[in-house]
Parts: structure tokens; sequence; C-alpha cells
């Protein structure tokens, strides 16, 4: 992320013109660009052979290019009334293997109560893997034994974060009907065995939040990233996620950071990388502990992973528009799960 802004000193500009152009104080200005320039560049009283002067990333000359920034320089997540269709590419890679998928969804905000806000997410378009729509037996009918989730309602915290499954019960009402559509088109024990796994997930209040809680396009953006940025408009977070089967996710220590000016396409620029940060060793994870089986005085974090970000939010609303989330852990082999989210626009 750029920290400041670079400007051109012009003919017949003093150290005063180009303060008041800005915005700020002449004094702040010349603290601002010693405190970064090389000392034969250093402003005494006021300019003499400068030819550039550093200027603050947020001293800019159209106030409309900043960033909407509640208290503390939070970003404020008001999805209210939105309605969103996203285009979703989710890479699945582990060691020279790769699979990926991809669908179209949409994202319509219902209320906000008690702190959370509430969405209906609904599957818009067929699956596709590696390019191909979806029609291998195995495939087919876990696609069509999932339409039982949509539409799907969740809730989500005022920090834009995923919070749990709304409407379990419709899951159940819903199932005879998808059920018997499944058994006009398939029959065997391949659907019986399909049948019996979504009737296991769906009778069960946990195991279906934790089934939904894995969807990497919910995890990527319900986030949780309508943070306080600080003065800095950096933070330093700690995020699990479901790279791997475990009732308690592997842990990434993740440095965010924003950008307090929105880009030409005045999008506002949301960065951030960081590396696995877990008490439970390769050993552990490969064996599915969901703790460390040895905890010694000062335990050295596994770091055998990494985590990137790269998100973009509309200037106005500031909701997403472009989301890129990248995980990997180190396992027998390393295993990486990309995720692209693109805002459809009709």
């Amino acid at each position: 992320m750029k920290k400041f802004n670079i400007h051109s000193v012009q003919k017949n500009e003093n150290l005063k013109s180009i303060a008041a152009l800005y915005g700020i104080e002449a004094d702040a200005l010349k603290l601002f660009h010693n405190n970064r320039c090389e000392v034969k560049d250093m402003i005494l009283i006021d300019l003499t052979r400068q030819t550039e002067l550093f200027i603050p990333r947020t001293a800019v000359a159209d106030k409309n290019k900043l960033v909407k920034f509640g208290r503390g320089n939070r970003l404020v997540f008001r999805p209210e009334n939105s309605f969103c269709k996203y285009g979703v590419v989710i890479s699945f890679e582990t060691g020279n293997h790769k699979n990926e998928l991809k669908y179209e969804t949409s994202a319509r905000w219902l209320k906000y109560e008690n702190k959370l806000h509430f969405f209906e997410i609904d599957r818009i378009s067929n699956l596709y893997l590696n390019q191909e729509e979806v029609n291998e037996i195995a495939d087919t009918l876990a696609y069509k034994t999932s339409k039982v989730l949509y539409p799907l309602q969740v809730s989500v915290d005022e920090y834009g974060k995923f919070n749990q499954v709304e409407n379990i019960e419709s899951f159940k009402e819903r199932w005879d009907r998808v059920r018997e559509e499944v058994y006009k088109e398939f029959e065997g024990e391949i659907v019986d065995e399909y049948c019996r796994k979504i009737e296991e997930i769906i009778y069960e209040e946990d195991a279906i939040n934790l089934y939904l809680k894995n969807d990497y396009f919910l995890r990527t953006i319900f986030l949780g990233i309508y943070q306080s940025f600080g003065n800095t408009f950096q933070i330093e977070i700690e995020k699990g996620f479901p790279i791997i089967n475990n009732p308690i996710e592997p842990k990434y220590k993740i440095h965010i950071e924003t950008d307090p000016v929105k880009d030409e396409y005045d999008l506002v620029h949301i960065a951030g990388e960081g590396n696995l940060n877990d008490e439970r060793s390769v050993s552990d994870l490969i064996n599915g502990y969901p703790f460390s089986m040895i905890i010694p005085d000062d335990p050295v974090m596994n770091e055998e992973g990494n985590f990137r970000i790269e998100y973009y939010l509309n200037g106005e609303t500031l909701l997403p528009e472009s989301l890129y989330l990248e995980c990997s852990i180190m396992q027998e082999e390393e295993k990486k799960i990309s995720v692209v989210v693109t805002a459809i626009t009709e």
C-alpha cells in the first residue's frame, strides 16, 4: 500500500500554496516531507531546489477520493437493501493435483436485528467442474442433493463476519421434494448413500452449521474485514479458515492494510498477508487432532502455511466488487485453496 503521495513542484509554487492545495498546514507538510526525504531535499524555511514533495496519503485535492471511514478509521458495514450477484471460482490444489469449481450465486439483504444482518444466499447457475458442467454421477448427485440448502439464510455480524445458518428447519421441509427429484433421475446404492449423508446433515443442527461454515464463498465474502484500521490504516488479526477437515480450524496471523484513498476505479483496496500460527504440528494436523498432542511451556508455533487476501469494495456502498482469498497449509503435501468472487453487473 502507498504510504504517501508525491507532488511535483510547479513554477511559482511555494510551501504555503502547495499546503493550501491539499488542505493542510504548511508546517505539517514540511515536517511530513522532511521525515521522508534525503537530507539534501529537506525544507528549511521554504522551497529552494526541491522538485518533488512527499505529501500525506490522505492529503488529496479531490476530497471525494477519500474513503468514508467511521470512528477509528473503521470500514462501516452497511448492506441494507442490497442485492448482488457474484461469479465464484474456487480452486483446490494438493501437490500437483488441481480442480476448479465455478458457479454463480446471489446475496440479498433481508433485515437487521439484534446487531446481526440477515442475508438470503441462492445458487443461480449450474455448477461447473474444470470448465465443464458437472456430469459424473457422483458430482451430479452432490450438486442436486445440495439444492436442499438453497435459498440459504445466514446471519452476519457488524464486522461482516459469518455468524450462523438461520433457516435450518426449512431444509427438512424441502428434503422430500429434492429426494423425489433425485430418485426420478437416478437409482442404486450410490444414490442411497448420498441421500443418507444429506439426511445425516440436515437433521442435526450442529452438523449443518459445521457443513456450511466450511462454505468457501460464505467465508470469503463474510470474512469480517469491516474493522477499525487506526491511524496507520493497518491491523494485525488472527483468523481461522476451513482449509482442512478439522473441528478446530487452523489459525492464521494476518497483517491487513487498507488504502484511505480510492483507486482510479473508485474502489477501496484492502490487502492482507500472513502465515499459519497454530500450536499443532504438521503431524497433528495430518492426523486430524483438534489440539496439540504435546504442549510445551514455550510452544513453537507451526507456520507452515500462508494466507493472502486482495479485496476491492465499492467506493460508495463499501460492498464487495472483487475478492481474492488464498490459503495454504503443509501436510504430507501442500494443500492450497483459492477463492475468486466477482460482482456481476447487468
